[in-house]
């Protein structure tokens, strides 16, 4: 396979044939007129400026100046890093892309970059949406992007604790490749699972395969190992501890400004072996609301529970409902979990749901993905799994076709989701129109905990070639802007990057802001590491 240095995944799996021509018609009823494509530029066209900085001969054999390399390391996954790569338009790129071999080379290359003053990049699989992989800087005398893919290793497993430790540089299907003949598994499994890595879970606190419970790569760590340019933390193995502030918390979420994370003890699980799931259609949203809330607040903990409004289960899954669709599924490596289903269904009836679809029986786990609950059946579910793994490469096709196509997220507690679910919507619908002149809203649920959901918005509208950043950073700061003054976070699980610095500023506790600034002081004191990200460049 061939990754793809502009969009998403592989270049084998583009839209094309039969699915490019449904996702075309669907753009056609945003936008007049026949969509045009737009071929991505060669590399070669692209002018990039020499590298500023020369790796020293002892590092040399680690950093390449490849244009292909440097351009692959430019941006991210979002949108907007679609479309600039689309329009040649990388004006910042790295210096060097260096892949350390183990934590020895980190250290040097750290030493280095600060002896130098070089801006240093953590990079685990490019799969950012926030900016937080760009060097959108100009004042360093270079910029080092510094790729851990070689630190790829299951290293060690303790089949007693269940954890095992892991290498930072490993993406999800070579981790679970490793874990499976041990019966183990992660189940770490977001959406950007094949093209992201450990070490990049680790730093943007993503979330995963659980919608309850296990909804965090938080939930999974044991010990981490991180290197910062004043020396290497290494936390203890404990299941839990009350010593202080923890030190893993420190690092979790620190978006690769305080250190390069190597390695982690991570809690792993038995391979599920007992799987239940079904569909749910509802007529009235606020009843499809309450019902899920009611399901998160019962303690069955499913596995999967996601609610999908109208309009996302109508594009995204094929299903004309009312009010809404529940996607449920439960899994099980020790006992059944059929009864937990029915329960669950028990809520949903209470609340005017029509389940369909039931499944439920063993059942291998998956290799990747989320679970659907009905797999293979032609159900609702199984449409909406297949549509969002599948949902980057179509973002990426309409791109091409000037659509405007992406997705932001937030969570808040239940209390404030009607209030927050208007606002963000009619923000939404708002600044289309006023950029775009029409265009469409979705919401679905991709987490649910007791006192909240995490909602996550699609928005879908014709774009103008050559202005379609611009279009979408005005949506984009009108949602954010209705976000946090109703109350959300700016970012459930997509990490701040800098393209959420002006919110996550407001965000964040003042006196924690001090604290974490002098935390990069006392870590980071040239400020060589990802500058700009989480906190103002020095």
């Amino acid at each position: 396979m061939t990754r793809s240095w502009w969009g998403w995944g592989n270049v084998e799996d583009a839209v094309k044939g039969a699915e490019l021509k449904a996702l075309l018609e669907r753009a056609r009823m945003l936008m007049p007129g026949e969509p045009t494509d737009h071929e991505p530029p060669d590399i070669a066209s692209l002018g990039l400026p020499a590298p500023r900085v020369t790796a020293p001969a002892s590092l040399a054999g680690l950093c390449s100046a490849d244009p292909a390399d440097r351009a692959a390391h430019a941006h991210g996954k979002a949108f907007r890093d679609v479309v600039r790569n689309l329009q040649g338009d990388l004006r910042h790129v790295p210096d060097l892309v260096a892949r350390p071999r183990d934590e020895r080379d980190v250290v040097d290359l750290l030493d280095w970059c600060t002896r130098e003053g070089i801006a240093v990049i953590p990079f685990g699989g490019g799969s950012s949406v926030v900016g937080g992989v760009e060097p959108r800087f100009d004042d360093r005398p270079g910029t080092v992007t510094v790729d851990l893919e070689r630190l790829d290793q299951v290293m060690e497993i303790d089949r007693t604790s269940r954890a095992a430790r892991i290498q930072a540089g490993v993406f999800g299907p070579r981790l679970e490749e490793q874990l499976r003949p041990h019966g183990l598994t992660l189940r770490h499994f977001p959406q950007s699972f094949e093209f992201s890595t450990l070490g990049g879970w680790l730093a943007t606190r993503a979330g995963g395969h659980y919608a309850t419970l296990y909804t965090h790569i938080d939930d999974l760590v044991e010990s981490m190992r991180v290197v910062t340019p004043n020396g290497v933390s290494a936390s203890r193995r404990l299941p839990g501890s009350g010593a202080g502030p923890s030190p893993d918390r420190l690092f979790l979420g620190s978006e690769g400004t305080l250190g390069i994370i190597t390695e982690a003890w991570m809690r792993v699980q038995e391979r599920p072996r007992w799987r239940a799931g079904a569909s749910v259609r509802f007529g009235d949203y606020a009843a499809a609301v309450a019902a899920t809330r009611a399901i998160a607040q019962s303690g069955l903990n499913p596995a999967n529970c996601r609610l999908l409004d109208a309009a996302e289960a109508l594009l995204n899954a094929g299903a004309d409902v009312g009010g809404g669709l529940l996607v449920l599924a439960f899994e099980s490596a020790d006992h059944p979990v059929h009864a937990r289903l029915e329960r669950a269904l028990e809520l949903c009836r209470d609340h005017g749901g029509e389940p369909s679809g039931v499944t439920s029986g063993e059942a291998p786990g998956h290799a990747g993905g989320e679970p659907d609950g009905a797999p293979g059946d032609g159900s609702a579910a199984e449409n909406w799994r297949s549509s969002f793994l599948r949902m980057p490469y179509q973002r990426d096709a309409m791109a091409r076709h000037a659509v405007i196509a992406e997705t932001f997220e937030t969570a808040c507690t239940w209390d404030r989701f009607d209030a927050l679910h208007r606002a963000v919507t009619e923000a939404a619908r708002q600044a289309m129109y006023e950029v775009t002149g029409t265009g469409v809203v979705t919401c679905r649920f991709t987490h649910v905990y007791p006192d909240g959901p995490a909602p996550y918005f699609g928005v879908y509208a014709p774009g103008r070639w050559g202005s379609m950043v611009s279009q979408w950073d005005h949506i984009k700061a009108a949602v954010s802007e209705a976000i946090e003054t109703h109350g959300g976070t700016i970012t459930h699980h997509h990490a701040v990057g800098r393209d959420h610095r002006p919110w996550y500023d407001r965000q964040r506790p003042g006196p924690f802001a001090a604290a974490l600034t002098a935390t990069k002081t006392a870590l980071d004191p040239a400020g060589i590491l990802n500058p700009g990200v989480l906190l103002p460049a020095p």
